[in-house]
C-alpha cells in the first residue's frame, strides 16, 4: 500500500497525488489528556488515522498532526488551566473533580494565534496546489475551523471541509464527538489498539474517570464500534469528497 502521508513523498509521487486529487487532510490535533487509559495524542491519531483510510480511497495527502490549538481557559491565581483541566460537570457527583493541571497537556495557543497559524497553512496548501482541504480532530480547533470555512475559502480560493455533520453524530456514531468516553476511546481501539490501556481506570465503575465526557468508555467502547464509526463516517466522507473533486474539475475546464 502506497504511503499517504505528506512527510513520506517524494516530490514525484508528491505531483502524482496531487494531480489524481488535490485534497489535502489537515489532522488538529492536541496534546492533551484523554483520560488515564488513552494516549496524550489521542486527537491526532484519531483524525491522522481516519484521514489515512479515507485517502486511499479517495485520493489526497495526509499532513502531519498539528498539536496546537485554543480551548476554554482559566486564570487560577499564578497558573492557567485548559480544556478538561477544567471540571464540566460541577453540579455533578458522579463527573466531579477539582480544577487542576491535568498531565501531559501542552498544545494551549489563543484564537487569534491559531487563526495565523491556519491561514499561514491555507495559504502555503494553496500556493502547493491543493483545492480541496479537509481540517479534523480536536472539538475547539474543529468548530474554529468551521466557524471560518466561509472566509477562507474565498480568501484562498479552497473547498474546505471537517468531518461533523452526520446524522448520527448526536448517537456518538460521528468522528470525535465525546471527550475519551465510548466514541473516541472506541476509534482510538480500531485504529491503534496497542495504545489503549483500558486497566488505568478505576475498577469501580461508581468511581467516574477524570476528564471523560460522555458515556462509559469501560461499558460501551469497543474496537468493533470504532471500527463501525470508522466504515459509516468514511463512505460518508467519500461522497462528499468525490463530488468536490468533480466541482474542482469542472472548474479547471
Amino acid at each position: 500500500m502506497k504511503s499517504v502521508k505528506y512527510t513520506e513523498l517524494t516530490p514525484k509521487e508528491f505531483k502524482e497525488r496531487l494531480k489524481a486529487a488535490p485534497i489535502a487532510y489537515l489532522p488538529l490535533g492536541t496534546l492533551e489528556w484523554h483520560g488515564e487509559h488513552l494516549p496524550l495524542g489521542s486527537d491526532g491519531i484519531q483524525s491522522q488515522g481516519f484521514f489515512q483510510i479515507l485517502a486511499q480511497d479517495v485520493g489526497g495527502i495526509v499532513l502531519p498532526m498539528l498539536f496546537l490549538g485554543p480551548d476554554r481557559m482559566l486564570k487560577n491565581g499564578d497558573q492557567e488551566l485548559y480544556g478538561m483541566d477544567i471540571c464540566t460537570n460541577p453540579q455533578d457527583d458522579k463527573c466531579f473533580y477539582q480544577n487542576r493541571q491535568l498531565d501531559g497537556s501542552a498544545y494551549w495557543v489563543s484564537e487569534q494565534l491559531f487563526e495565523m497559524i491556519l491561514e499561514s497553512v491555507l495559504f502555503q496548501l494553496s500556493r502547493a496546489g491543493f483545492r480541496i482541504i479537509v481540517a479534523h480532530g480536536h472539538g475547539p480547533s474543529t468548530n474554529f475551523f468551521k466557524d471560518h470555512i466561509s472566509i477562507w475559502e474565498k480568501k484562498f480560493g479552497l473547498k474546505c471541509f471537517i468531518c461533523w455533520g452526520s446524522k448520527y453524530d448526536e448517537e456518538g456514531l460521528g468522528l470525535q464527538v465525546d471527550h475519551a468516553a465510548m466514541n473516541e476511546t472506541s476509534l482510538v481501539m480500531a485504529l491503534r489498539p496497542e495504545l489503549v490501556k483500558m486497566n488505568n481506570l478505576p475498577q469501580d465503575k461508581d468511581t467516574w474517570p477524570i476528564g471523560i465526557a460522555g458515556k462509559d468508555p469501560r461499558t460501551f467502547a469497543s474496537k468493533d464500534m470504532g471500527e463501525k464509526i470508522i466504515a459509516h463516517q468514511s463512505e460518508r466522507m467519500a461522497t462528499i469528497l468525490r463530488q468536490a473533486l468533480m466541482e474542482v474539475d469542472n472548474e479547471s475546464n
